[in-house]
């Protein structure tokens, strides 16, 4: 067995992965209000995307090496998996706008993106927070505050598709808008399911 120091390599991942996803969710919305070059922007933010998938192959790989954790091991492997989470769906949302050969972006995809934003960078403050676990008060703080976002990125998500089934839409618009819309909520919610997994490391090991 190989043992990695308790409070350093594991923290150094979840770090890394958080700050994957901010950068990829701040490509994404600069992608939204500057709407050109949209498949080289894409591609960008899928090189930032594989970069997270390695970043979650190397922690589950030192995980499974690794004797002593700084806590369960169950909570590693969740942590850093519903993270990967959160960006993968960011990459999902940038190939569709691609893919889909949409056009123009909307006002309702940039706020929608606005909240994802703020709910990333809230998780990357909680995970920094993490090599402090006598300070889970810090932690739970932003934990609440992603639950309120995800109920207001919801919120716009319905409003948003609501707008889209107004007299005389075109059909194709509907569903290419709906699926990016809905994705980009998903990336929202998966931040809800890191902070789920962050209050429960908290409230374990304080």
């Amino acid at each position: 067995m190989r043992f990695l120091p308790r409070d350093e390599k594991f923290y150094d991942f979840f770090e890394k992965s958080a700050q994957q996803a901010v950068q990829g969710a701040l490509q994404l919305e600069q992608l939204l209000r500057n709407f050109n070059d949209v498949q080289v922007k894409a591609k960008q933010i899928k090189d930032i995307e594989h970069e997270g998938d390695l970043i979650t192959h190397d922690t589950i790989e030192n995980l499974n090496r690794t004797f002593i954790t700084p806590f369960d091991r169950e909570d590693i492997h969740d942590l850093i998996t519903t993270l990967d989470d959160v960006l993968d769906y960011i990459e999902a949302c940038a190939e569709r706008l691609f893919l889909f050969k949409i056009e123009k972006t909307t006002e309702e995809s940039i706020l929608i993106c606005g909240v994802l934003v703020k709910s990333v960078k809230q998780l990357e403050q909680a995970v920094s927070q993490l090599r402090r676990l006598k300070d889970a008060d810090s932690i739970l703080r932003h934990c609440a505050e992603i639950n309120r976002l995800e109920n207001e990125g919801d919120y716009l998500n319905r409003a948003a598709v609501a707008k889209l089934f107004e007299p005389n839409s075109d059909p194709l618009e509907v569903i290419k808008w709906k699926e990016i819309y809905e994705t980009m909520e998903n990336a929202i919610d998966r931040c809800e399911d890191v902070a789920n997994v962050l209050e429960g490391i908290a409230l374990k090991n304080t």
